[in-house]
């Protein structure tokens, strides 16, 4: 997880996660409508997912 995906996921959380495929950039757009922080959550999650 880099500094500028970190930053991405707090300023616009949908384009941090763009990398990691079509389902994952709907899930954080759609946390992201219902409020910003819990967009910020998801894109963190998905960022900091090892797999």
């Amino acid at each position: 997880m880099s500094l500028l995906r970190v930053l991405l996921a707090i300023f616009f959380p949908p384009l941090s996660v763009i990398g990691y495929g079509c389902g994952s950039i709907i899930i954080v757009f759609l946390l992201t409508l219902c409020g910003w922080v819990p967009g910020i959550i998801g894109a963190l999650v998905i960022l900091n997912n090892t797999k």
